[in-house]
């Protein structure tokens, strides 16, 4: 998953993007509502951490809505009264988290955020013998655990949450490298393999020169 981070705390913003890497979220982070415009413009994110004190935290909200931006959007306020709270979410937020936290509370309500948008019940994904849980990072396949890079983990996760869908390659490397991470040329090529090397070889297609897919349960091979 990759998240944008909007914040001017630099303290703060280093805290957030170090937990949440190390909770396998790929973060990119600016400081002012400006440049997260211009980012979430030109790059996809799985969702968006606004810090709704800032000088332009709500009018960034605004304008992410007015021009049909459905990107799930957590604003973390300062709690000293209901109304941040409440103008955030009659803007467009999707939920809040009240200033100080800590990071077990920021991941539960990304989770949650990030669950609800994509229409999920439960965290977890299921695809024939597979059974991919994000929270814990695990994979088992008929049962038994299976051994996967991080990386790994990332892409397939983004494939079984887009069964029957083709993703383009830039959609993927999106998921692994954050601003500040250099880009391998043939990484996404190289993870795949690996995968079909332990999944097996028909579980992600490659439709070339348009990307790659799981293909839906339900359609003929």
């Amino acid at each position: 998953m990759r998240l944008l981070l909007i914040e001017n705390d630099t303290l703060l913003g280093n805290g957030i993007q170090a937990g949440l890497t190390q909770a396998n979220y790929m973060v990119d982070w600016v400081t002012d509502g400006e440049a997260g415009e211009h980012a979430l413009k030109i790059e996809t994110f799985d969702a968006l951490i606004l810090d709704l004190s800032l000088p332009d935290g709500l009018i960034t909200l605004k304008n992410l809505r007015i021009r049909g931006d459905t990107i799930p959007v957590l604003i973390l306020t300062t709690g000293n009264t209901t109304d941040d709270k409440v103008i955030g979410l009659d803007n467009g937020a999707d939920g809040y988290l009240l200033k100080p936290f800590n990071l077990d509370e920021l991941n539960a309500c990304l989770r949650t955020l990030l669950h609800e948008k994509s229409g999920q019940t439960t965290s977890c994904i299921e695809y024939g013998n597979l059974y991919l849980d994000p929270t814990t990072r695990t994979l088992t396949k008929d049962g038994q655990p299976v051994k996967i890079s991080q990386r790994e983990f990332s892409i397939l996760q983004t494939l079984l949450e887009n069964i029957g869908k083709i993703l383009p390659r830039s959609r993927l490397e999106d998921n692994l490298y954050g601003w500040n991470n250099a880009i391998e040329s043939n990484a996404v090529e190289v993870h795949i393999h690996h995968l079909r090397k332990k999944l097996g070889k028909e579980l992600i297609r490659t439709l070339r020169g348009r990307g790659y897919m799981v293909p839906n349960m339900n359609l003929p091979n």
